[in-house]
């Protein structure tokens, strides 16, 4: 971990504050569903939701709701509350990964809210060939895990300290897994810094940032339209998500 993500700290008390908002963005999110349905459908393919911290799969059901309703054909993680990696998590992970792919005899995109983000990554680290995809919704790879607002209650849920990391998992968080890649980040985010949020861009690597709670990230308007958007790739054919034309109103300029 470089010494920048060290130095991130965590977003302020007033951010903090403002994640009451996800209760508004859930709000958007249903008057919005006449307009996400012009999203792209997809082909069908498999996809794994992963929640975030001492959340469950019950956090991600209007996105699979609405995932479904493009094409896919999608799962939660099945392991009730994220409690971060007890006794049998990471087993339970990969075997649904695997279980996804051999039933369905395609790849599994990924998709993961805040900490389920950063397992997505591993996972996909792990079973590169069973993966199609990963995306993360305000996931804190890329800095200290003393740079968000959660790192008190994930050592309580835990039972691990939050700076821990098992290189058998996946190895450094911060490195990008070696399948398309795209993290969706907000720089209002009240839990997590924002800079440790943000990927580097490469030839299968992208940011896209969005104006939205981290609570609400997994239901806000933009970022559902933005994970649609983003599975509806063709496999083999992945490019960085285009801000042309009416999306420039919606998604802001990375480099502003």
């Amino acid at each position: 971990m470089t010494a920048a993500a060290h130095t991130l700290s965590p977003p302020s008390r007033t951010l903090m504050f403002l994640e009451g908002r996800a209760i508004h963005e859930f709000g958007a999110f249903m008057g919005a569903l006449p307009l996400l349905s012009l999203a792209p459908r997809g082909d069908g393919h498999p996809v794994l939701v992963l929640p975030g911290l001492v959340a469950s799969d019950v956090s991600t059901r209007p996105l699979r709701a609405f995932l479904r309703t493009r094409g896919y054909v999608v799962r939660g993680w099945g392991q009730g509350r994220n409690l971060g990696l007890r006794h049998g998590v990471q087993e339970g992970m990969l075997e649904l990964l695997q279980e996804m792919n051999e039933t369905s005899g395609r790849k599994v995109s990924l998709v993961g809210w805040s900490l389920g983000g950063l397992y997505a990554r591993q996972v996909a680290k792990m079973m590169p060939e069973r993966v199609r995809q990963v995306i993360t919704l305000g996931s804190p790879f890329a800095g200290s895990p003393k740079s968000t607002n959660a790192w008190r209650v994930y050592e309580m849920a835990s039972g691990r300290r939050a700076d821990e990391e098992d290189e058998r998992f996946g190895g450094s968080l911060a490195s990008a897994p070696p399948v398309p890649t795209t993290a969706i980040y907000s720089r209002t985010d009240g839990i997590c810094a924002w800079q440790g949020c943000v990927e580097k861009s490469s030839a299968q690597s992208e940011s896209i940032e969005v104006e939205s709670s981290h609570c609400g990230m997994g239901h806000h308007p933009a970022v559902v339209y933005a994970v649609a958007e983003r599975l509806a790739q063709k496999e083999g054919e992945w490019a960085p998500f285009d801000r042309g034309g009416w999306r420039s109103l919606v998604f802001p300029d990375p480099k502003r």
